[in-house]
């Protein structure tokens, strides 16, 4: 049995598999469609909620998982005398990480609560290696000064193909974005400091094309990666081209292709998709 069990949410891209076999809680996150709530992972698959966003009246809105729940999973997992450590979505995304350090105040496990700075695969390259550390019987220390190695080390790019739903949640302005989308201007984002920025802005699709074509040789160019992964909204021919090149040129290294997060869907919209990379180090 580890003497360090691993928590995180449910924004965190993770295939069944790691779960399963890292033994690692997932906390799922709430998700209201015109005024029906859902329990990410629970009530509603990733694939459900892209359908029902897509047609839903208004934007959905998004929630932290209660402080209770947390406490409850930390006290089942601390009491056999097991530490824990909870990995969780950037703070500039969400109050997530916050519910968790309420709760591990709150618990009678001992309980560490890092902010990630990433969310999902970027997230869950973490987790993972979190998860096969504690497998190990590494300490909670020990895990700790390895997952900054791999949050330095983790690089995201995201493209976002229509502005509606980053100017309904607020993240543009609505006239910025009104103009932008007559336009037809996509942009690219990336996190710095725990935050996402606009790195691109880009006019059209074959813009598009040329950025993530460049983007992917350039990542061959630099070094070897450890893992990529691409998580997306809802499949397009793009996405799959994009999927394609990267498996292609990285015939290799370990690839995962999912669905993306409710949370994330929801400031991303249609089209969307990020692409991962854990460089080696």
């Amino acid at each position: 049995m580890a003497n360090v069990k691993i928590v995180t949410d449910s924004s965190a891209q993770l295939s069944e598999e790691e779960i399963n076999d890292l033994g690692i809680t997932v906390i799922p996150l709430t998700v209201m469609i015109d005024e029906t709530v859902y329990v990410d992972g629970e009530t509603i698959t990733r694939e459900e909620f892209v359908k029902q966003m897509i047609t839903a009246d208004n934007l959905p809105k998004t929630s932290q998982p209660p402080v209770g729940r947390f406490v409850d999973a930390f006290n089942e997992l601390g009491k056999d005398g097991s530490k824990v450590l909870s990995i969780n979505m950037m703070e500039g995304l969400s109050g997530t990480v916050n519910a968790a350090r309420q709760a591990a105040t709150l618990s009678s496990a001992d309980v560490t609560v890092i902010d990630s700075g990433n969310t999902d695969r970027g997230l869950g390259f973490q987790v993972v290696k979190a998860g096969e550390m504690a497998k190990a019987g590494n300490t909670v220390d020990e895990i700790l000064t390895e997952l900054e190695k791999v949050r330095i080390h983790t690089k995201m790019y995201m493209g976002v193909m229509n502005l509606d739903n980053i100017v309904k949640g607020g993240r543009l302005h609505p006239f910025v974005g009104a103009i932008s989308n007559l336009l037809n201007i996509k942009i690219v984002l990336s996190v710095y400091d725990g935050d996402l920025k606009v790195v691109s802005k880009l006019r059209g699709m074959k813009s598009m094309k040329k950025y993530f074509n460049n983007a992917i040789d350039e990542i061959k160019e630099n070094g070897p990666i450890q893992a990529v992964n691409i998580s997306y909204v809802n499949s397009t021919d793009f996405i799959s081209e994009v999927a394609d090149k990267v498996k292609q040129t990285f015939a290799d290294v370990p690839f995962l292709y999912r669905v993306t997060s409710p949370v994330i869907t929801t400031h991303a919209g249609e089209g969307a998709f990020a692409l991962f990379y854990l460089e080696d180090y």
